[in-house]
């Protein structure tokens, strides 16, 4: 494929993608033959029709996944690791149709939808690796009496809800290690962004994934889906990624049946910048930590915390950094940031932006949509955000970047954990004894420290506070999908 894809390669990818639901190994319609539109974010226009599941077809993919749990569970280590191995090699082949498969539905530039790809088949590489490290123990009894034997099973069925955001990623860091562990799914992809999944799901079939193991049902209805799966009680497990709200609904449904949870829920990051700070770093920092995926992440720099003496350069470097970025369609060679993702969110960035304008922040750069098709919003800075201002609570999810000023390092620390939130903290100082203090301090569940990125599928990644429960990634990723059984063993010798 050439550096600018073609229209030919455009069509070519979306009709490669499946458009039905996965469900035991077989790609079917919709009960009623119902269906849903995938738009393209930068044009506004439909890209194709997927089936859109009804909570029928729900009970379809859990029927299917329960069915498959007890052998998928005997399988060998070794076997489940290398479907995963081979998911990776043929992920990393493929990576230019499914980035550029991924631009068109979700709109990010094509680097960046190169870089997802390449961050979501390590999780298959990282956990394919992993499946042969499951261990357990055995023990002699403290009087002597009895012998302990300790190990570990699958959680068995799960369910996995994931978000538009990082369609393929977000998918990959839960079911590989779920694969890894010997436990089946059932996954519900956004419905706006449902053709990097169902890619995935092809990809793992043909790399030797039994039937029934992994179930994709994408639907408009997420609630009536997958509600009767939460509370049937044969699904032992639950992983959401999304926001708190939502979260809070889910773990109250999960409650019932007592299910084990993980949650990556909202996040409202500090990204704190010293007066030792190197200016530069730090703005290099911001540059990764705000305009990732166009501010549309998690993990994105929600709230720049800076210190009186390095704010106005600080917040002139990274006006101009901003104001040099690219807008336009992800496809189209020299982008750098592309649309939001639907109307709706451009909307609510923009009531962000006005509100904290009329509340007294002023406007460095950007802070208005950009005209024609698509759901453009152009690159902000805004300089002395009150604390009144609504962003300051809630995730902007756009590419915007506030700036607050502080005096002291208490102030900043008590300004950064002033939220319900808890998933990442940015932190930029060359003191070392400064760093260690307010890594240590800051409520959140990663830090970054010297550096804007932290999402790496070796790491364990999650939060605190009202950010979620659980980590996915490193070693500790599997563990959320084991269980730890002791077996007692009388002895007489």
């Amino acid at each position: 494929m050439a550096n600018t894809p073609t229209a030919q390669d455009e069509h070519r990818v979306v009709e490669a993608a499946p458009t039905g639901l996965f469900i035991g190994g077989e790609w079917r319609s919709a009960t009623g033959d119902r269906t849903l539109v995938v738009e393209d974010p930068s044009t506004g226009e439909p890209l194709t029709e997927v089936a859109d599941a009804t909570p029928a077809d729900g009970a379809a993919a859990l029927d299917a996944a329960v069915a498959a749990q007890d052998s998928f569970a005997r399988m060998a280590p070794r076997d489940r690791g290398e479907i995963l191995r081979r998911t990776y090699e043929i992920m990393t082949a493929r990576a230019d149709d499914l980035a550029l498969l991924m631009t068109l539905e979700m709109g990010k530039p094509l680097a960046e939808a190169k870089g997802e790809i390449a961050y979501a088949a390590e999780f298959f590489r990282w956990f394919s690796e992993e499946a042969v490290r499951i261990d357990g123990g055995y023990a002699i009894a403290p009087n002597g009496a009895s012998r302990f034997l300790i190990h570990k099973q699958p959680v068995g069925v799960c369910l996995f809800i994931t978000p538009w955001n990082f369609p393929a990623a977000m998918g990959a860091r839960k079911i590989a290690p779920a694969v890894a562990a010997g436990c089946t799914m059932v996954i519900k992809p956004s419905e706006l962004t449902p053709l990097s999944m169902h890619m995935i799901a092809d990809i793992l079939t043909e790399a030797g994934l039994p039937p029934g193991v992994l179930n994709v049902v994408t639907t408009s209805e997420a609630g009536p889906v997958m509600e009767p799966l939460i509370r049937d009680g044969r699904a032992r497990k639950l992983s959401f990624t999304g926001s708190t709200p939502v979260g809070r609904i889910l773990l109250a449904q999960s409650a019932e049946k007592v299910l084990r949870t993980s949650m990556e829920l909202g996040g409202n990051a500090p990204f704190l910048v010293f007066d030792d700070a190197d200016l530069d770093k730090a703005v290099e920092g911001a540059m990764l930590a705000k305009m990732r995926n166009m501010g549309e992440a998690c993990t994105a720099a929600n709230r720049f915390l800076v210190h009186r003496s390095v704010a106005e350069p600080f917040a002139e470097k990274l006006a101009e950094r901003m104001g040099t970025l690219t807008v336009g369609r992800g496809t189209e060679e020299g982008v750098q940031v592309g649309p939001l993702v639907d109307g709706k969110s451009r909307a609510k960035v923009d009531g962000l932006v006005r509100d904290a304008v009329e509340k007294g922040a002023d406007v460095v750069g950007g802070a208005e949509p950009v005209d024609g098709p698509g759901y453009f919003y152009r690159p902000t800075v805004l300089r002395d955000v009150p604390i009144q201002a609504r962003m300051v609570r809630e995730e902007i999810f756009g590419p915007v970047a506030p700036i607050t000023v502080f005096d002291d390092d208490d102030q900043a620390l008590a300004a950064a954990n002033d939220s319900e939130f808890g998933l990442v903290s940015y932190v930029f100082t060359e003191n070392l004894d400064r760093a260690l203090r307010v890594s240590e301090r800051l409520e959140s569940g990663m830090v970054g420290l010297n550096t804007g990125l932290v999402s790496n599928p070796a790491a364990p990644f999650g939060g605190v506070k009202q950010s979620g429960l659980g980590r996915e990634g490193g070693r500790i990723g599997i563990e959320e999908f084991l269980e730890t059984k002791y077996v007692a063993i009388g002895f007489s010798g």
